[in-house]
């Protein structure tokens, strides 16, 4: 059996105890990071097991950092930019804004130092930017000309997937493609050089994935369903889905 490559994954969120378990299951993972602390986490897994691949940076769905934790954060990474694979994970607070008033201005305005730093330490970045938030990342990456993004368990409209096509951003398909017939539409519409697999883990899923606890070994049938959607083999589109992934982050 051919061995994945997660993505996107939060290992510093899974139990010390666990981590060997969800490694022996893949050929690598995109560990990302919220915050300073979980930056510094994903430093040591990456440090102590070799297939982990670390991206710092600082989740959107929280509230903003003052100026001085900001100035840290950024600090560090510099620091450690040798050790990281990407920035990421970065973007913009869109459920945290179903539910609270929040001023997207600074959001916005971090978002682009982020971008800014991506393109200064010639790293990918990795992007939590879904439906009218995914138009407000382009803007920002097509402003700067950085074109090496990674929208992870993305969704938007035809216009902006369209735009993130034309522009060779790429994407990465959770298990919820299994039951989301949104993710399903969007896995068709996707060509399939741009596509990747992930987990999110540990993020809980529906589904045939109800009360268990989210492991890499769950991109199987994410990788069956995009076969299906895409009317090719399990085979070859596991293996397409690794190259994709192994040429972007350059393993």
């Amino acid at each position: 059996m051919l061995m994945l490559i997660d993505a996107h994954i939060h290992l510093d969120q899974y139990e010390e105890h666990e981590i060997g378990f969800l490694l022996a299951q893949v050929k690598h993972v995109m560990a990302v990071s919220t915050d300073l602390a979980s930056c510094q986490k994903t430093l040591s897994l990456s440090r102590a097991y070799p297939n982990v691949k670390a991206a710092y940076g600082f989740h959107p769905e929280q509230a903003l950092l003052s100026a001085e934790e900001e100035e840290a954060l950024f600090t560090w990474i510099r620091l450690h930019a040798e050790e990281m694979i990407a920035v990421g994970e970065v973007g913009l607070p869109y459920y945290l804004k179903q539910e609270n008033d929040v001023d997207y201005t600074p959001y916005i305005s971090l978002l682009e130092r982020f971008i800014v730093l991506a393109k200064e330490l010639k790293k990918p970045i990795v992007l939590h930017a879904v439906y009218e938030d995914a138009s407000i990342a382009c803007d920002l990456l097509e402003k700067h000309g950085v074109t090496h993004a990674h929208f992870h368990w993305f969704k938007g409209n035809d216009e902006v997937i369209q735009r993130m096509i034309h522009n060779g951003y790429v994407i990465s398909i959770t298990p919820d493609c299994t039951y989301e017939t949104e993710i399903q539409q969007l896995v068709k519409k996707y060509p399939l050089e741009l596509i990747m697999v992930e987990t999110d883990g540990p993020w809980p899923f529906e589904g045939p994935f109800t009360n268990k606890r989210t492991s890499p070994q769950m991109m199987h049938k994410s990788i069956e369903v995009i076969a299906t959607l895409k009317g090719l083999s399990v085979q070859e589109v596991a293996y397409r889905l690794t190259q994709n992934t192994t040429a972007f982050y350059n393993l």
